[in-house]
């Protein structure tokens, strides 16, 4: 497997030289995820199995998600991993070679993009006297300093815990959890367990307690936008595919759009004016990830119930990605555990692939996506969010979806009626206009809501 060596141009720190005796692996538990890092994506080799992507696509993704809260990346490496260890998950030569590179840079944090059982953690802080995070431990990381809202810190907190409980043990293995006596009473180590467990689980109570109320006050929300009512769209998609650089340039926005993973968090929601005249709401939505834990899956379910009440969905992509195939699956592979699937988006909601960045693709390549999005019915759009590029044709095959659903009416309206003649012109598509004497006579299109409101307000 090829190896990434270290960062060039770095020169590593001065040699640390620790006793066995006076390693604390409580304090390297303790330590802030800061600093001098390295990061491993352990290439497990199993016939038949494994993922769609290179190693070195994964190693370099991992290496973007620890950049993303500020870690110092001294050395990567994707390790071929031919038969996982139950206690250090790599093999021993392996364990030992990264431990002199952690001991000869200074390294403080060691990430590695892959599971990693309580056991295995605690083995392999042990034997590198660094402190060492796994994927989800990483992605719990990025969220928990991102996250802005009451919803997204109670979302975030509520993974944590959940991720941490099963991780108690780690934390008390300097003590004995197993003494003569009565038998009926564990040692301090056990006691403490418990304890803190028992800790764990009342604040995960409040905690669910509290996102409850956050979903009866989105469902809230959503029964007073269905009176309004704008039709939802949604935008979903791999995290860093340009889903809040569309949303700033389709509704003059500005949410943080840096080129990093998980930049948006929080969902936000603008109002859009689209070519035909009528008005929707634009949804932003955080961004999906191979490998999302569960934890996050689980907790965000608040967040994602945005995305299954919307009436169409903006499936936002990386043309320009290698990995561009497999992040796709990977979206819709969460998006099927809210029973949102790719043919028919959420249920009857439609779904349109917007491939975005198109900017950095190659002319060969440009005339190949766009030879596919030709054949797609309308379903594809190639776009460039930065420069705005294909933002018309986007917003045309939203109004295509939307016109499906909408009535053709033939309506007459007196002049003196100026406002209702507006109101037509701001929640419809007018299609012909004459005007006569005394009244205008168009033909607009109009949804289903707004057909029954301008009948019956013209007849009385």
């Amino acid at each position: 497997m090829a190896m990434l060596m270290r960062t060039p141009g770095r020169k590593p720190a001065s040699k640390r030289s620790p006793t066995p005796n006076s390693f604390d692996h409580d304090e390297i538990s303790a330590r802030p995820v800061a600093g001098r890092a390295l990061v491993v994506h352990p290439a497990l080799r199993r016939s038949g199995a494994g993922s769609s992507r290179e190693p070195e696509a994964r190693l370099a993704e991992a290496v973007g998600l620890a950049e993303a809260i500020n870690l110092d990346i001294l050395y990567t490496e994707a390790a071929p991993v031919n038969r996982p260890r139950p206690a250090t998950l790599f093999g021993t030569g392996t364990v030992e070679r990264l431990g002199g590179i952690i001991a000869a840079d200074d390294i403080g944090v060691a990430v590695i993009d892959g599971g990693l059982s309580p056991i295995q953690q605690r083995n392999l802080e042990r034997a590198w006297k660094c402190k060492v995070i796994d994927r989800t431990g990483l992605i719990l990381e990025i969220f928990g300093a991102r996250a802005q809202t009451r919803e997204g810190t109670l979302q975030v907190e509520l993974a944590a815990l959940t991720y941490q409980r099963s991780r108690l043990v780690r934390s008390w293995t300097h003590l004995e959890r197993q003494r003569g006596g009565l038998g009926t009473v564990g040692g301090p180590g056990e006691t403490q367990i418990e304890a803190d467990r028992r800790q764990i689980d009342e604040r995960i109570v409040r905690l669910k307690k509290g996102l409850a109320e956050v979903r009866r006050t989105r469902e809230l929300h959503r029964k007073a936008r269905r009176r309004v009512p704008y039709p939802i769209i949604a935008l979903v998609g791999y995290t860093n595919a340009g889903k809040s650089t569309l949303f700033n340039r389709l509704t003059d926005a500005h949410v943080d759009q840096r080129d990093q993973l998980f930049a948006t968090l929080d969902p936000t929601m603008r109002r859009l004016v689209l070519p035909s005249g009528e008005t929707v709401i634009l949804s932003d939505t955080v961004g999906f990830v191979s490998d999302l834990p569960h934890e996050l899956v689980e907790a965000f379910q608040a967040t994602l119930e945005e995305v299954k009440e919307a009436d169409l969905l903006l499936h936002v992509r990386d043309a320009s990605h290698a990995d561009t195939e497999a992040q796709k699956d990977d979206v819709l592979g969460v998006l099927r555990v809210f029973g949102i699937d790719e043919e028919n988006g959420n249920g009857a909601a439609p779904l349109i692939e917007v491939l975005n960045k198109s900017d950095l693709l190659a002319d060969s390549e440009t005339d190949a996506v766009q030879n596919r999005t030709s054949r797609a019915d309308q379903r594809m759009v190639l776009i460039s969010a930065r420069d705005g590029g294909g933002i018309d044709e986007l917003l045309a095959a939203i109004d295509r979806i939307f016109a499906e659903g909408r009535i053709e009416l033939e309506l007459s309206i007196p002049w003196a009626d100026g406002a209702e003649l507006t109101w037509v012109y701001d929640h419809g598509e007018v299609l012909e206009r004459e005007d006569g004497e005394d009244s205008v006579n168009i033909t607009v299109r109009l949804s289903e809501t707004d057909a029954s409101r301008v009948q019956r307000r013209l007849a009385n």
